[in-house]
């Protein structure tokens, strides 16, 4: 499978699970994309956080991050897929309003 370049583990992973399992638009593929690098970015800062725990920037930089990549990852919308390929949960479709009935 060919990355994107200047992936690090993390998104390499995130790239792999997502790309093998499920056809994305262009559109998803620049969201995913974006997901990769955010958890390549947060590797990047739990290192320095190992060395600084204290470090009050990077832990609010962390905390950010996380909820960045939360939401990109929620934003693909993603249905839920046991390990035997069928779908337990299908795509959700609600909007950041809610879903509509």
């Amino acid at each position: 499978m060919r990355y994107p370049e200047n992936l690090g583990q993390s998104g390499r992973e995130i790239w792999r699970e997502i790309m093998s399992g499920f056809d994305l638009n262009a559109h998803e593929k620049r969201i995913l994309l974006e997901a990769c690098r955010v958890a390549d970015r947060l590797d990047n800062i739990n290192d320095h956080l190992a060395v600084e725990p204290l470090d009050k920037k990077l832990l609010t930089e962390a905390r950010m991050q996380g909820h960045h990549l939360t939401r990109l990852l929620a934003s693909l919308r993603m249905p839920e897929v046991d390990e035997d390929g069928n779908v337990v949960r299908a795509q959700r479709r609600g909007g950041a309003r809610g879903t509509y009935a």
